[in-house]
């Protein structure tokens, strides 16, 4: 319902209905689910940023697609309720991302970009980032635990979409620099014409919006934590091989 837009939730464990919702309890449909859902532009375009980011929410995101009205296996069901799960996860963690103290979006920022292999350890990669103190940061950090390269990286705690101006500030930033490779980080979304303009630059830019940021945070262990494990098991055949 988040990423479909109905609802939004403005803090930890509570929802508020938007416009879009109470469209729909005026349409009252005889059933509002993931095909009902797909519909709406933000639940469509959640589905296309999940599956370009990848990993497990990606996949997961795919068991989604199974058709609402055929008879789903055990496995299937397994795998449509933690897609169910990343996805309420994904947005919780992002609503808290956004409220926190630029100092602990400073911080979150440095230990996820360790957790992902840059920087070396937490403390190298603390000495380089940080820099601005505006609510972002700006900063190199290494790109291997050796420091044979370096990563210009800026994060923006920002609920608006970060547009064109702001990627092409940031390449310049880099030619300044005299560095070839960044990382734009922000909490909100990207215009449409942002990515496509990093595609044609000879620098290399990688563009995280809040989406992608949960989704890395889940996968690296970054500000969630394991509550529970099941293991899914099947007929070792060769076990029962008699020859």
């Amino acid at each position: 319902m988040v990423q479909a837009g109905a609802l939004a939730s403005p803090s930890r464990g509570a929802a508020r209905i938007t416009d879009r919702g109470r469209q729909i309890l005026k349409d009252n449909p005889p059933k509002v689910d993931r095909k009902y859902l797909g519909r709406s532009p933000e639940f469509q375009d959640f589905r296309v940023r999940t599956r370009a980011a990848g990993g497990p929410t990606a996949r997961a995101v795919q068991a989604q697609d199974v058709d609402d009205d055929a008879a789903a296996t055990p496995d299937e069901s397994i795998e449509q309720a933690h897609a169910q799960h990343l996805s309420a996860l994904a947005a919780e963690l992002l609503t808290r991302v956004k409220s926190v103290s630029p100092s602990f979006f400073e911080k979150l920022v440095v230990e996820l970009l360790v957790a992902m292999g840059y920087g070396g350890t937490r403390r190298d990669a603390a000495r380089v980032v940080g820099q601005s103190g505006d609510g972002g940061i700006d900063g190199e950090i290494n790109e291997d635990r050796l420091g044979l390269d370096k990563v210009y990286v800026q994060a923006k705690r920002w609920d608006n979409s970060v547009g064109r101006p702001v990627v092409q500030a940031f390449a310049g930033s880099l030619m300044g620099r005299q560095a070839n490779k960044g990382v734009l980080i922000t909490t909100g979304t990207f215009t449409a014409d942002a990515r496509p303009f990093v595609r044609n630059l000879p620098t290399r830019i990688v563009l995280i919006d809040g989406q992608e940021l949960a989704t890395l945070m889940i996968e690296h262990n970054v500000g969630v934590s394991v509550v529970s494990t099941y293991q899914i098991k099947r007929i070792d055949s060769d076990y029962f091989s008699e020859e």
